[in-house]
């Protein structure tokens, strides 16, 4: 049993905003009680004190799209031109997943789920591709999130680009995978199916896709409109556009992330919403490849679930708030919007997409709730108050703020290290492995 108190604690939770300086009592994988430090810990005075300094407590963060692999595309020369979204997919990510092995998946895994644990990130839903080495990628990615104790859900993104073959495999392993992690029967690692985009996916894999899906209880994970490419190619090859096309194949649901959608018009937005389907806006990622504005502000204003992630692009959901916050003032020429969407996508949607996939409470602080917990190295300079708490988050904190990451109720990161691995080591490996993966 554990006690982090003598903090500031941003709960998330409506009902109790913040407590100037609380604790909160954990026992196994949930909190059993928040209150004023004092109290809590005399009522439970033999469970560990873990003190916070003053510092801030906060629920762990969650990145609701990521691509774990990009990881070791980090310094690496391209060649070719990259003057367009196309052109990128081409010349950089789809050479990159080409020579992963399995081996390069396992320490991309390491890197990523520390990196983001050392951003105060417990909770990660990623979206996997490694064409050539399919089979037992998810469950190596799997293996890597137990052993550190991060929550994490994955996929494995079926395309055609590389053939109607890899296609197939890529199929067999979502619906293995989903199976497997149903079988552990936990809320740690959960499976979802993977699709690329409507403009490398032909209507025979959809079809496949739809007859593997309709006996599991799972989403789809997949990129819609990113580019305005993948919409010409469903104009000009299917007469309609990508959500339309995609809704015939009951990809659209309640469990599914549907990522980007950027190139889509108001009948889109209607089927999405009438669907309960979630959408995952990535500010920074799309701003890296011009590939357009998310209509994010509008479609939360339509009530749809519109979380935050990162695409690959940082660890750092802090980093991905305040870009999201800008943006949005930045293109509509409004600097009162975004200000209360962004840490509501960041807060409450990337919550909500959550529970839908690991059907447990996780991103607040209350009882009854998962023990996903960071503690946050950040004394305010101005009041700190259960009203203006999302704007020093916003100017005063970055990931990088996170000091000890707890998991499940378990302590994954304390004072900036991580728990049960040898970090140094496991890095210097993924400089080596990524290093070779380059020379392929």
């Amino acid at each position: 049993m554990y006690i982090l108190g003598n903090g500031r604690i941003i709960t998330q939770d409506k009902e109790n905003p913040y407590i100037e300086n609380g604790a909160i009592a954990v026992d196994n994988d949930v909190i059993i009680e928040i209150g004023n430090t004092e109290n809590i810990k005399n009522k439970y005075s033999n469970a560990e004190f873990i003190d916070a300094k003053k510092n801030i407590i906060m629920p762990g963060l969650i990145n609701t799209h990521m691509h774990i692999y990009s990881s070791f595309g980090r310094g690496m020369q391209v060649t070719g031109s990259t003057k367009n979204f196309p052109e990128i997919l081409e010349n950089l990510w789809w050479k990159l997943d080409k020579k992963l092995k399995i081996e390069d998946t396992k320490y991309s895994a390491y890197a990523t789920y520390i990196e983001s644990i050392k951003n105060g990130v417990t909770t990660v839903i990623d979206h996997h591709a490694s064409p050539y080495h399919i089979e037992g990628s998810l469950k190596t990615i799997a293996n890597v999130a137990e052993e550190l104790g991060i929550r994490t859900s994955i996929c494995y993104e079926v395309s055609d680009r590389d053939g109607v073959e890899i296609a197939n495999v890529g199929i067999k392993e979502n619906v293995d995978f989903i199976k497997y992690a149903t079988s552990l029967n936990n809320d740690m690692i959960k499976g979802m199916f993977g699709l690329h985009a409507s403009f490398t996916l032909s209507d025979e894999t959809l079809k496949k896709c739809e007859k593997e899906m309709s006996v599991l209880d799972a989403g789809y994970h997949v990129h819609v409109a990113e580019g305005i490419s993948d919409l010409e190619n469903s104009l000009e090859n299917y007469n309609e556009r990508v959500v339309e096309r995609l809704n015939h194949y009951g990809i659209f649901k309640e469990k599914t992330i549907a990522v980007h959608c950027i190139h889509i018009d108001d009948n889109e937005l209607e089927i999405i919403k009438k669907s309960k389907c979630n959408v995952v806006h990535n500010p920074e990622s799309n701003m890296g490849n011009a590939v357009g504005y998310s209509p994010a502000i509008r479609m939360i204003a339509k009530g749809i679930d519109v979380g935050l992630g990162t695409d690959g692009y940082t660890a750092d959901m802090l980093e991905s708030l305040k870009v999201a916050n800008i943006l949005h003032k930045h293109e509509m020429a409004d600097p009162t919007v975004a200000w209360m969407e962004s840490p509501f996508m960041l807060f409450e949607n990337n919550r909500k997409i959550a529970k839908k996939q690991f059907g447990c409470e996780t991103g607040i602080l209350k009882t009854g709730a998962k023990a996903d917990i960071v503690i946050m190295e950040y004394i305010p300079h101005t009041e700190l108050n259960g009203t203006n708490f999302n704007s020093h988050i916003l100017f005063g904190m970055s990931g990088k703020c996170a000091v000890t990451v707890m998991c499940n109720g378990k302590i994954i990161m304390k004072d900036r290290k991580i728990i049960g691995v040898n970090e140094e080591k496991v890095l210097e490996e993924c400089r080596e492995i990524s290093k070779k993966l380059w020379d392929r």
